[in-house]
């Protein structure tokens, strides 16, 4: 169950010539898909992309009535694989994922895809996740296009130019026979607009279409000698053919006045930014119309050598503004000033970071620092010598908390690592490898469990060096959605035929949840177009794996810590493996709220469960809150003169699933948490025994305060 639906959204996408389509980016671009003839599409969800397989997944009648084939691939590789059926037939093609770790993971596909060349279409869909949002190591997609010379769009931020790059991109691509990447930012996939839509085309020749008549081409294989002459064919054909195309059909831009003596060059995607700083320098209008020039690079690979000396003529200094490192495009532009002998001046690093996202106050200081040395006169008196100092920026650390990533309230993880904290405590510290996921955030406080992460579905490979046979076996883990995407394959697979003494656990909550809820193989849920309900711990023993435990409620801490202390001490040599199974809480949360919510207003009784602590029972030990870390629990402090502790609370964001109990009862018996269950629409019986309750336990504890020793006031 995905964590967002687009039903309703993608009825737009019928919309006609003529007719305006308003929505987000991610829209857009499945809008423009279909009014691009695609044939087939797929691919793997990521941040920010994600929410694109969404609208896909959404959208899958309409794509079906119009001939498209849609699917939702394992992982990356395999949805650039897909791209294939374009090799040699003329079908429009495309995928999506997150770049760059995605493009990682499909490198050896787009490598082969690009070598090979294709006859059809083919685009690749690249979420670029660069920057303070995001949830990666910090790399760019760029270089990967350069090394394997695949096409690299980076449009404006917003519908129009987004929706005529998805056209542009299958232009060039057939113009050119190479595929093309294009990559689009959070800010793009989650912009807000309106474009002209056109009608949506059926594809020249569908997949079902090309399966009555199949093609073959052995020039095309990735062998030799033909992989020789693919290289050739780069340089001598597709690249020159791919610059004619970018240079005739203007998917570069130049805005403002072409007679000033400097400008700025800018990647597409960080086009808005720009504009914003020049708009606070009084340089430019919120609608673009701009005093400075600006050379926009919508395609930023390649660059188009002939367009940027053209730029340059007249011009004695130059900013390129190119997000994150190494600086390709500046390098590459300076390479082409050199070989005309041009004495233009060119400025980038230096005045903005080599590291880290262009923020706006980034941007706004590197243009401001550019035209201070190349145009002073452009800048306002006011800019050029201030009568006061800027305001300084507080220090937010000192009065704002550090937030780090953590886990929902109510995650069925925590318990996991709050049993292996107990296991720890008994046996030791253990070499742990963790994977990405939602499990990653146990690395971070309370827990810090895990120290190293390799890549999606490597947990368990990435302990193949320790599994020499120490005193202690490394443990492993990992997520169902890394299983399924990369881990049946690389890691258990591995740890079968080494015959690995480690452990391993697998922390299945039914869903890909740290992409958004995706429904994924091990899934319990019934899915109409995806095969579901299938058992972790059955492909487990299918690659001779004996030694699986399988826990389908991973809230019994007690229970976790007992099985994690067996796989830890066992002679049993070989793999071991713990599934740990129980629905991610969010997911349970979207499917059930409704529901609740429904049969509340209809007048049903509906009982949920609400967890407390009984102030005055608590000792102030907080191993509740040590071994949980349940956002939910907090300290209170007491007006008891006696008791200088504060005391373990649960907020109003508790979801009852009792993890806190349990935590405190596996490591020490508390008796302090108790369990209150709310009753919506409660009987006519139940509301009488309510109202006897409260009377009765009033009458107690009246009858006890008029016991009670007191003291008056002193004379």
């Amino acid at each position: 169950m995905a964590e967002r639906s687009f039903k309703a959204q993608v009825q737009d996408l019928k919309l006609g010539a003529g007719e305006t389509f308003t929505g987000e980016g991610i829209l857009a671009i499945t809008k423009a898909l279909l009014e691009s003839g695609v044939g087939y599409v797929g691919g793997y969800q990521g941040a920010p992309i994600s929410h694109l397989m969404d609208v896909l997944a959404d959208a899958e009648e309409l794509l079906a009535d119009l001939g498209v084939r849609y699917e939702a691939n394992a992982n990356e590789a395999a949805a650039a694989a897909m791209l294939a059926a374009s090799v040699h037939y003329p079908i429009r093609g495309a995928v999506t994922f997150k770049g760059p770790v995605g493009v990682n993971v499909a490198s050896d596909a787009l490598a082969n895809l690009s070598s090979s060349g294709v006859t059809g279409g083919s685009l690749v869909i690249v979420g670029e996740d660069y920057g303070e949002g995001s949830s990666i190591m910090q790399e760019r997609t760029h270089p990967f296009a350069m090394k394997a010379q695949m096409w690299l769009l980076d449009p404006r931020p917003n519908l129009p130019s987004i929706v005529k790059a998805v056209s542009d991109g299958f232009d060039l691509s057939e113009a050119s026979n190479t595929p093309v990447m294009l990559m689009v930012r959070i800010r793009s996939c989650h912009v807000t607009g309106s474009f002209t839509a056109r009608d949506n085309q059926r594809p020249k020749l569908t997949v079902k279409d090309a399966l009555s008549n199949p093609r073959s081409d052995f020039n095309r294989v990735v062998l030799p000698p033909m992989s020789y002459a693919h290289e050739q064919d780069k340089v001598k054909n597709r690249w020159p053919a791919a610059e004619a195309f970018i240079r005739e059909r203007g998917l570069n831009e130049v805005f403002g006045p072409k007679d000033a003596p400097f400008g700025i060059v800018v990647q597409g995607g960080m086009y808005n930014g720009l504009i914003r700083a020049l708009q606070r320098l009084g340089l430019a209008d919120i609608y673009g119309a701009t005093e400075v020039p600006i050379y926009v690079l919508n395609v930023t690979y390649p660059l188009i050598s002939s367009e940027f000396l053209d730029f340059c003529q007249g011009k004695d200094n130059i900013l390129v503004v190119e997000e994150g490192q190494p600086e390709f495009i500046e390098t590459q532009l300076g390479s082409f000033l050199y070989r005309a002998g041009s004495g233009v001046k060119l400025y980038g690093k230096g005045l903005f970071p080599m590291a880290g996202e262009y923020t706006g106050a980034v941007m706004l200081d590197a243009v401001e620092g550019f035209l201070r040395q190349a145009a002073p006169h452009m800048l306002s008196a006011q800019v050029r010598a201030p009568n006061v100092d800027r305001p300084a920026i507080p220090d937010l650390t000192k009065t704002v908390p550090i937030r780090p990533p953590g886990f929902c309230t109510g995650c069925p993880e925590r318990p996991i690592f709050a049993a292996m904290k107990l296991v720890e405590k008994e046996l030791g510290k253990h070499q742990i490898a963790a994977d990405i996921g939602c499990h990653l955030f146990a690395s971070l406080p309370p827990f810090e469990i895990g120290g190293a992460t390799m890549g999606y579905g490597l947990g368990p490979a990435a302990n193949g060096a320790f599994d020499g046979g120490g005193e202690k076996r490394p443990i492993a883990i990992i997520g169902d959605g890394g299983f399924w995407h990369n881990g049946l394959s690389s890691s258990f697979t591995n740890m079968a035929f080494n015959k690995s003494d480690g452990v391993a656990i697998i922390v299945d909550n039914y869903y890909s949840a740290a992409t958004g809820g995706q429904d994924v193989m091990s899934s319990r849920a019934d899915n109409a177009s995806k095969a579901t309900k299938n058992p972790i711990a059955k492909a487990l023993r299918g690659i001779g794996i004996t030694h699986v435990r399988q826990i389908d409620r991973t809230y019994d801490v007690a229970k976790m810590r007992d099985t994690i202390r067996e796989a830890l001490t066992t002679p049993e040599k070989g793999p071991k493996v713990i599934v740990a199974s129980s629905e991610c809480m969010l997911n349970k949360q979207r499917r059930e709220k409704p529901l609740t919510q429904k049969a509340i207003k209809e007048g049903r009784r509906v009982e949920a469960p609400r967890f407390g602590v009984d102030e005055a029972i608590c000792t102030g030990d907080h191993a509740c809150i040590r071994l949980s870390g349940c956002p939910s629990l907090s300290l209170k402090r007491l007006d008891d003169p006696l008791r200088d502790d504060p005391v373990a609370s649960i907020d109003q964001s508790c979801v009852g699933c009792g993890n806190c109990g349990e935590v405190a009862d596996a490591a020490i018996l508390c008796p302090s948490f108790y369990r209150a269950d709310v009753v919506h629409n409660p009987g006519r019986w139940e509301r009488r025994f309510a109202n006897f309750r409260s009377r009765f336990i009033h009458w107690l504890q009246h009858r006890r305060e008029a016991r009670r020793l007191t003291f008056g006031p002193a004379e």
